[in-house]
């Protein structure tokens, strides 16, 4: 049995210097020996800003870094030939590889098209706010310098649903442009009336002919690169139905079992669940209400009831489907759904998902090597510095290798101070002890089933042994803000550095 962890190998801000897949290719045994076993990377294809584009604004699935688009062959992380040269590192290292794949809307149109659309406003895509009236829309995809490789297929304004620019009015602001004979999206999130227009050209996956696109587009990539799985982008935004279809005509294809989970974005935990419920079995998702207590917990100084950590969280009502998180690309300080976890409090959360038996858990790049990069809020430019939490998350990592194994007993009693067991398995039978604290300083009486037995913080927060009694329960302590992971110590050499 492993205890598989997740890494998110970038951020919105990673250096587009073009040796992004380099630098992943060389970390890749260390990366693996620290405890990951599978890595998310960036998308990988030619987006509408070229070497600036973090990827999801789409261009061309089909260009890895290969063609003269956008102003570059490569993008902003390299060529296709350093792509494929770090997946194979990281399979050598033996870790999975996740594909993020953006299925929702195409950017960088190569022509202008006349088409008759109806404006509808964003915050209400029910009402119309006039008639229908024909528009100049950039919805012609003929992708020149490819040529036709690997796909003829050429979008235009049959295979999309909605656009929100009229080239004949481009001063007209916050209007989406519902194209003639079509309708937005069916099965999807119903926020602003119905969410399926996010940006762009809006594909329109009703469409039997862009359905049969995304299924060979697909094919394709798992033939060119060998994924393990995907991540798929903006899911709220297209029809629910779609996604079991593609994912078992790619698992067909690949006749293996994919690891595929969905980016909902979605604070509410009824709808998350209703999501996850309706996919049936198919896809997990990120487990975004986890994400929010976090960052609520982070700011209350002290003062959030800790027994309430999980309240609503996915990874309690769909364990198996749950993909935990702390901080990602799109929470990170700066981005639009900015929610950052302060950074007192990550190893806290760290621990609440990287130690217990539920999830599937992801860490943050930057969380792990620390981060610095500026960008511009309003009139002012902003310039930001992450910290570096690797020297716990690696001690948290040892811990789920080594000790996250067996029965879980939960100590989730006072409003500041909580805790939980692993007893351990056949295979992995050392107990631990995981005591956290968002206020002051605390201990627990915990059952770990083991007499007589000493037991370490792995962490050095607390530096004294603790030895627990003939019925097996210890007296488990933690600093104020902290966290101790508490290991029995078997008297092995065996210990995190």
């Amino acid at each position: 049995m492993i205890n598989g962890t997740m890494l998110q190998g970038f951020h919105w801000y990673t250096e587009g210097d073009g040796r992004h897949w380099d630098r992943l290719a060389t970390r890749a045994a260390e990366l693996a020996g620290a405890g990951f076993t599978a890595i998310w990377l960036p998308p990988a294809f030619k987006a509408i800003d070229g070497v600036k584009d973090v990827g999801y604004g789409v261009y061309d699935l089909y260009d890895l870094g290969e063609f003269h688009q956008k102003g570059s062959v490569r993008t902003k992380y390299g060529t296709r030939e350093q792509y494929l040269a770090a997946i194979e590192a990281l399979h050598r290292a033996g870790m999975d590889v996740y594909a993020d794949i953006v299925f929702n809307h195409r950017m960088g149109a190569d022509a202008l098209e006349a088409v008759n659309a109806t404006p509808f406003s964003q915050s209400d895509r029910i009402h119309s706010t006039g008639p229908c009236r024909e528009i100049d829309a950039w919805t012609r995809f003929t992708f020149p310098a490819r040529s036709g490789r690997y796909s003829t297929f050429c979008f235009d304004h049959r295979h999309f649903d909605a656009v929100d620019f009229d080239a004949r009015n481009p001063g007209e602001k916050g209007t989406i442009y519902l194209l003639e004979g079509k309708s937005f999206d069916d099965y999807v999130a119903l926020e602003n009336g119905n969410f399926a227009y996010l940006m762009g050209c809006d594909l329109d996956c009703q469409n039997e002919d862009v359905r049969a696109e995304l299924e060979a587009f697909g094919r394709w990539y798992l033939d060119t690169t060998g994924v393990d799985g995907f991540r798929l982008d903006a899911v709220k935004h297209i029809s629910s139905w779609f996604f079991p279809r593609w994912i078992d005509a790619m698992e067909r294809h690949a006749g293996r079992d994919l690891f595929v989970v969905g980016e909902y974005w979605q604070p509410d935990a009824n709808a998350l669940r209703a999501y996850v419920d309706r996919l049936e079995g198919r896809l997990s998702a990120f487990d975004v209400v986890l994400h929010y207590n976090f960052c609520a917990a982070s700011r209350a100084g002290g003062h959030y009831d800790m027994r309430r950590i999980f309240d609503g969280a996915l990874v309690n009502e769909r364990p198996v489907r749950a993909v935990t998180f702390v901080d990602n690309h799109d929470s990170q300080p700066l981005q639009a759904l900015e929610s950052a976890v302060e950074p007192w409090f990550k190893p806290l959360a760290y621990g609440l998902i990287l130690l217990r038996e539920s999830g599937y858990p992801c860490v943050f790049l930057p969380d792990y090597d620390g981060a610095a990069y500026e960008d511009r809020r309003g009139d002012s430019r902003c310039r930001v510095q992450l910290c570096s939490h690797r020297a716990i998350i690696d001690r948290l990592l040892w811990a789920r290798r080594h000790c996250a194994f067996g029965e879980q007993r939960d100590y989730f009693y006072h409003e500041n101070v909580v805790g939980w067991t692993r007893c351990g398995d056949a295979g992995h039978p050392r107990a631990m002890a995981v005591l956290l604290s968002d206020g002051p300083e605390g201990d627990c009486w915990m059952d770990v089933r083991r007499s007589h037995t000493p037991f370490r913080d792995i962490t050095g927060h607390c530096p004294f042994l603790v030895s627990t009694n003939a019925d097996g329960w210890g007296d488990f302590h933690t600093r104020g803000g902290a966290i101790s992971v508490w290991v029995e110590d078997n008297g092995s050499d065996d210990w995190p550095a």
